[in-house]
């Protein structure tokens, strides 16, 4: 009798730890991190570089797949851009790799929208205006894009990561209607043509970098 209590102790002390062992490998399920990001975009002299800053949500299925959003602002009035004005950047997608004790490394895609606060113009008469009368009228423009790239994670403890992400941001411009000046030398008068901007693709590269917390 005294054999099998002292067995049902040991067999319990074993439990017991591999119960403890398994709780502290366990990937915490939720992330929330602040992070800095910097985006490359179309200007007329080739391509510049606008600083941001934005915030992260992670839901981990398990050690090699997540779920996350992100959203980051990009302050910089870029007005030499090919699409002018501020960004706003929202996306959310997938994150697959492979997770270790101290490091992880990941692939990502996470399809969105990226928003230029003055990406477009609208022509509209001004009959007050002697010689061009027509003003510029900015308008946000706001285009489908995917996030692609790889991630590196660091876990200094249980509850903290750190992050670096490397990807290539590809923006979709679909087709869209704009009016156009025409010059009349006959009369000499302006006036407005519609016209179809044909559809287009960029590929900006996008940097961040970020500190989380796990929970």
């Amino acid at each position: 009798m005294n054999k099998t209590r002292f067995l049902i102790a040991i067999l319990s002390v074993f439990l017991l730890q591999w119960q403890a062992q398994a709780q502290s490998t366990e990937t915490p399920k939720f992330e929330v991190a602040a992070e800095f990001t910097t985006l490359e975009r179309e200007d007329f002299s080739g391509t510049g570089t606008s600083p941001g800053g934005g915030a992260r949500f992670t839901f981990n299925l398990n050690r090699m797949i997540s779920l996350e959003t992100a959203g980051y602002f990009f302050p910089r009035q870029c007005s030499s851009c090919r699409n002018n004005g501020n960004v706003t950047e929202v996306l959310g997608g997938v994150k697959i790799g492979k997770r270790f004790e101290h490091w992880g490394i990941f692939g990502k895609a996470r399809p969105g929208v990226v928003s230029f606060s003055r990406g477009q113009f609208t022509l509209r008469p001004a009959p007050s205006i002697t010689g061009f009368p027509f003003q510029f009228f900015p308008e946000r423009l706001t285009s489908f894009a995917t996030d692609v790239g790889g991630v590196v994670e660091f876990y200094p403890s249980k509850h903290l990561v750190t992050r670096f992400d490397a990807g290539d941001t590809i923006i979709h411009f679909g087709p869209r209607p704009v009016e156009v000046i025409a010059f009349d030398a006959a009369t000499s008068t302006f006036s407005l043509v519609p016209f179809t901007l044909p559809s287009r693709t960029t590929r900006n590269f996008q940097f961040v970098t970020s500190v989380g917390f796990r929970f």
